[in-house]
Parts: C-alpha cells; sequence; structure tokens
C-alpha cells in the first residue's frame, strides 16, 4: 500500500535519518517509537509530503486513501460536533442538512442530487456510525449539536479523531492520540482499533495501547530506522537481544584486531616475519568493520528528597456537597485516605475525578460539608495545565533551584534531563517554553520538593517513555500518599495499590491495584449479564409456554441452535483458513523486506528484482485474501 525507498532526511547539518526503506501493507499495525526529537513526527510529515525528503521516494497504491491526526487540534468553523464528525464531503453535509438528518432541518428543500449524495456517502448508516464513535469518545447525545469551537483543544481532537474513524482511510497515521483522552475512553479506542480495516502507523508513548493494537515496532534512533516484528514488550526483548549480540561481535572483532596489530608491532622490523606482519595488516584492512554499539538508553537516575512523616489519617471529606450552578456532581461525599495510599481515581468522563482530586487538594470549595487534614499534611496538587505558580521571567535552571529542597546544581540539572531539559535548554526563560514544557517542568519542580500528600491529575501527559519510567522511579521512593488520575495503563499498573470508582457521585473502592480492579469489575459484569439473561429466558419461556408444548418447543430451539452452530463453525474454519494464509504470506513478506534492506542483497546477481516481484504478488495475494476475510467476518457477525 505505501513504499518508502531510501528516503533521507537532515536539518541544519543533522541528519534525522539516512536511507530509510520502508514497506506498509494493509492492515498491518505498526507503532513509531524512539526519543522526542529524533524525527518520528518528520517522518509522518514526509509521508504526508508535508516535507520534502533530500533524496529517496514515497509511492502510494493508486486510490489509496491517507488520514492523519496531530497532536495540536485543528481549527473549526461553524459545524456542530455532529457535523464535523461526519465530514464526509461539504457536499454529504449541505444534503444532510436540507435533508435535516443532522438534527436541526434546514430552511432550503431538499433536491433530487441531495438524496443521491447522501446516500453514496452511506446516508444514514455514516451518521449512525458517527454517533456510535463520539459515544465511544465520551460524548453525550446532548453534545451533538453543539459548535465544535465551543469546545476546548483536547475535546476538538476526540471530535477530529471521531472523523477520521468514520471516514475509514486506508492508512490511519496517528501522532500521540492518546494525549486528550481519558481512560474509558482510551480503552475504547484500543477496542476500536483492534478490529480497524485498514493500516496504522501509529507514535505513542503509552506502552500499554501499543502492546494492545500493534504488531511491529519501527525504533527510530541514532538516524537508523530499526523494524521489529511484534508489541511494545516484545521489542524491548528483540532490542535488547541484538544489542548484546552486537557488543559481543564488535567486541570479538576488537579482540581480534588486538591480536592482528601486537604481531604486527611484534615483527614488522624482522625481515622473516615482515611478509606475514604485511599479511596481518591487509587482513586487518579487509575486515567489514563493526561499529562500535550506540546505547543511549541508560536510565538516569535521582535519588529524590523525602517528604516529612504526616499522621495515619491523611484526610477525611465528610457529607460534602459540590454543585456546578444546577448540576449536582456530590450530594454526599464521603472519604477517608490513610497515610501511604497510593490511590487512582478512575470512572467515565465527566463523573467527577478532577472535581474530587481538586476538593482533596483544597483548591475547589464546595457548598457544604467537612474536609479536615491529618497531623502534618502537607498537600500539593499537580492540574494537567498548571503553569500559574512559574515565574516566566527566569531561566529554567533558576526556577528549580529556587525551592526549599537542599539539593546541588548537578542534581537539579540531572532531574531536568529527565524532563526533557538537557544541555542550553535549561538556559531558556520559562516564557518562552511550549505548553507541555511549562507541565514538565512544574512537574519536575514538585518533585524536587515533593509534600507528603500528592494529588496528581494526568501526570504522564507530555512525557515521552524515559521521562515516564523516571516518574515512576521517583514514586516508587516516594514514602508519602498518592492520589491520582491518569489515562496511562502501564503508569496505572506500576503506581497504584488501591483504586476508587467515580460514577453518578458515588465512589467504590477497590482495595487492590488496577488488574484487582479489573477482575472484579469483569465479575460483576458477568453476574449482571448471566442475571440479565437467566430473566429475558425466563420471561420468553413463560410467553410460548401456552403456545406450544415442552417437547414441540425443545426440538424446535435445538434444531435452530444447530443449524446456527454449523453456520458458525463453517465461517469460523474459513477465518482459520484464511488467517492461517494471511500469516504466512505476511511472514514471507517480513522475511523479505529484511532482506530489501540488507546492502549484500543488491549485489548478489539480481536476488532484488527476484524478491521485489516475490514481494509485489504477496501485496496482491494479501489484498485478495484480506477482502475475503473482512467478508467472511461480516457474514458470522449477522448470524451472531
Amino acid at each position: 500500500m505505501l513504499s518508502i525507498k531510501s528516503i533521507s532526511k537532515a536539518y541544519a547539518g543533522r541528519t534525522l535519518f539516512s536511507d530509510v526503506s520502508i514497506q506498509i501493507n494493509r492492515r498491518d499495525r505498526i507503532g513509531v517509537v524512539g526519543p522526542n526529537g529524533a524525527g518520528k513526527s518528520t517522518l509522518f510529515s514526509v509521508i504526508l509530503r508535508e516535507i520534502t525528503p533530500d533524496s529517496g521516494e514515497i509511492a502510494f497504491e493508486k486510490g489509496s486513501r491517507v488520514g492523519f491526526l496531530p497532536q495540536e487540534s485543528a481549527p473549526t468553523g461553524d459545524e456542530s460536533v455532529l457535523e464535523l464528525a461526519c465530514s464526509f464531503s461539504p457536499e454529504f453535509i449541505a444534503a444532510a442538512k436540507r435533508l435535516g438528518a443532522l438534527g436541526a432541518n434546514s430552511d432550503e428543500e431538499p433536491t433530487e442530487s441531495d438524496y443521491e449524495v447522501f446516500e453514496a456517502a452511506g446516508g444514514g448508516g455514516l451518521i449512525a456510525k458517527a454517533r456510535q464513535i463520539l459515544n465511544g469518545l465520551s460524548f453525550k447525545d446532548s453534545d451533538f449539536e453543539r459548535p465544535a469551537k465551543e469546545l476546548s483543544g483536547g475535546w476538538i481532537m476526540r471530535v477530529h479523531l471521531a472523523r477520521l474513524l468514520v471516514q475509514e482511510p486506508d492508512l490511519l497515521m496517528l501522532d500521540e492520540p492518546t494525549n486528550h483522552l481519558d481512560l474509558h475512553s482510551l480503552i475504547w479506542l484500543q477496542n476500536y482499533l483492534q478490529n480497524y480495516p485498514g493500516a496504522i502507523l501509529l507514535i505513542s508513548h503509552d506502552r500499554e495501547f501499543l502492546n494492545q493494537l500493534v504488531r511491529h515496532i519501527l525504533e527510530l534512533e541514532n538516524s537508523r530506522f530499526t523494524r521489529y516484528t511484534g508489541n511494545y514488550e516484545q521489542y524491548l526483548i528483540q532490542r535488547e537481544a541484538n544489542e548484546v549480540q552486537w557488543l559481543a561481535a564488535y567486541e570479538n572483532q576488537q579482540k581480534e584486531i588486538d591480536r592482528l596489530m601486537k604481531f604486527v608491532e611484534r615483527f614488522r622490523a624482522k625481515n622473516t616475519k615482515a611478509t606475514q606482519a604485511q599479511s596481518k595488516l591487509k587482513q586487518i584492512e579487509r575486515m567489514e568493520k563493526i561499529e562500535a554499539p550506540i546505547i543511549s538508553r541508560k536510565r538516569m537516575r535521582f535519588s529524590f528528597p523525602q517528604p516529612m512523616r504526616s499522621g495515619q489519617r491523611v484526610i477525611r471529606l465528610k457529607d460534602i456537597v459540590k454543585t456546578y450552578d444546577k448540576l449536582e456532581v456530590y450530594k454526599s461525599l464521603n472519604l477517608e485516605i490513610e497515610k501511604g495510599k497510593r490511590i487512582v481515581l478512575v470512572g467515565p468522563n465527566g463523573a467527577g475525578k478532577s472535581t474530587l482530586l481538586k476538593i482533596l487538594a483544597g483548591v475547589l470549595d464546595f457548598n457544604s460539608g467537612e474536609r479536615e487534614l491529618g497531623h502534618n499534611v502537607r498537600t500539593g496538587y499537580f492540574a494537567q495545565h498548571r503553569t500559574e505558580t512559574l515565574q516566566l521571567n527566569r531561566t529554567v535552571l533558576d526556577e528549580m533551584l529556587d525551592s526549599t529542597a537542599t539539593i546541588t546544581e548537578e542534581s537539579v540539572r540531572t532531574l531536568l534531563g529527565c524532563f526533557l531539559f538537557s544541555e542550553d535548554d535549561v538556559f531558556k526563560k520559562v516564557g518562552v517554553l511550549s505548553g507541555g514544557e511549562k507541565s514538565r517542568l512544574a512537574m519536575a519542580k514538585l518533585l524536587l520538593d515533593p509534600p507528603n500528600f500528592l494529588l496528581l491529575d494526568e501526570p504522564t501527559t507530555h512525557l515521552d517513555m524515559a521521562s515516564i519510567d523516571t516518574l515512576i522511579e521517583a514514586i516508587s521512593q516516594y514514602s508519602g500518599t498518592l492520589v491520582f488520575i491518569s489515562h496511562d495503563v502501564h503508569f496505572i499498573r506500576k503506581t497504584a495499590n488501591s483504586v476508587i470508582h467515580v460514577e453518578s457521585g458515588e465512589l467504590r473502592h477497590f482495595p487492590g491495584p488496577y488488574q484487582y480492579y479489573l477482575d472484579k469489575t469483569e465479575q460483576d459484569s458477568s453476574r449482571s449479564t448471566e442475571a440479565s439473561f437467566n430473566k429475558d429466558t425466563s420471561i420468553k419461556r413463560n410467553q410460548t409456554k401456552k403456545k406450544e408444548d415442552s417437547k414441540t418447543r425443545k426440538r424446535r430451539e435445538a434444531e435452530a441452535r444447530q443449524a446456527l452452530s454449523k453456520k458458525r463453525k463453517d465461517k469460523k474454519e474459513n477465518i482459520n483458513k484464511l488467517e492461517s494464509k494471511i500469516t504466512k504470506l505476511e511472514t514471507r513478506q517480513s522475511e523479505i523486506n529484511a532482506l530489501l534492506e540488507k546492502p549484500e542483497t543488491y549485489s548478489s546477481g539480481g536476488q532484488a528484482s527476484v524478491l521485489n516481484r516475490e514481494l509485489m504478488e504477496i501485496i496482491d495475494d494479501l489484498e485478495k485474501l484480506n477482502k475475503e476475510w473482512s467478508d467472511v467476518v461480516d457474514a458470522l457477525n449477522a448470524i451472531n
């Protein structure tokens, strides 16, 4: 579907990537990883033809459609949320409005062509799909007719994401799509994309998201792309093994070179051995030198100061009432938190998680009730957009050094490095930093002198994986009490020892880690489903009991079950056969791609041409098989 051949790109004398060749096929799931500033977003810009590469070429399969979601929100006009999500084309939106399919009826009368345009684009099915996707991304039905321009940047991003999912481009390119999602929306998106019919190329710092979604990792580091098969965890294992092998090969070659050079130095001056010494020198020259491995991912370590000890009871909320105008968020909130707890707040968007966090932090007033801090408790609150405590006229380094914590400048610069402020970055004025940079600085400053009761709202946003690891390590050393909100499942798993589910003004406690919460809620869901099923079944039995006798009913039910079972079995067997064929072809495809990336392939008497012909045949076969697979799956779903 997309062929990238020998592309290179440099900026200001710095090479971002060189001689890169990548093949992306239909239904590929590829995660792009690498340090900040390595060139991941530049690669996306090159693919989208926003930037011209210094060399090489980009070729799309004829008719392929590409959809792109950037990190920053795109501008909106006067369209409603539903209109923006349904933006298949301006003609479709105009026709749908005149037909009254998008909410408020238009003053204009629909024409015959409106019906044609509407139906050709998918009509009511497309709008229904848009509604379903918006709901999955935590929009309420009441939001659909709301002007999109009234939304915050994060919510506008969700609408643009919905628009892409409705359009279903052949290649879906996503740059940090989870940054603006809550946990509920993230899990929905993760599940939705697992069945996406096209290819996905994804930049993300969310490990769990990558683990659940991708089947290949494309790593950009030190101007090189390396492709790995598997999800993120499998990539880490493969990368470590490759680095061990590379280092061993390099060290062995260096030992051999050293041995040969010692022979040369010892016998070069002796007439009887001069010829042999010269031969050894030529042997060294003929060697294909192995470059020294550059291991740039060494973890930075930082010793965080520990907060003063608090009493056993950190905070107590009693009969808290909180309303926003006519909206009642909490009518009788009661909560007590003890020392050492690490609690994650989860629940649907708008349930009151951030409100609860702000009440705990003491930064939000409430209508009535009591908030009582325990003995010696000092709170620290980090909001997603907390920058008001930063002095804009100071440098980053000066802002960090202006702290009550007793700490050396070297330690401060180490911490800043963990949060992506390195070298001359520490001398930048705070006022010129981006929103993300200010957020990271506020987080680093908070950790420099941590309180004993820490409250964090989406702390991993704008952090890369190395910085998230630093934060996880800091919290593992932290002896105080923590309450946080996060959509990063990896961070939650590593950090939380307790879960509070917030919904409809009620708190439900789960005294265990995140997996315990998942297990319990899944059990509850299963029991609820089973009870509902049993109830429905009982009602149906009572309704049909008068119409037909027991034997006839059972026979008919059994025959119907058998017929459906046979249909399902046949379809599943067909699916398994197709998946087996697809897997074999994809495996061979990966093998060929790996061979085509090796320079020696092009010096082996036409091997490259043979491999390219085979690759093209495989691509054609995969397209046919994937179409057949999709049709059979649709047929199976229709049976179910």
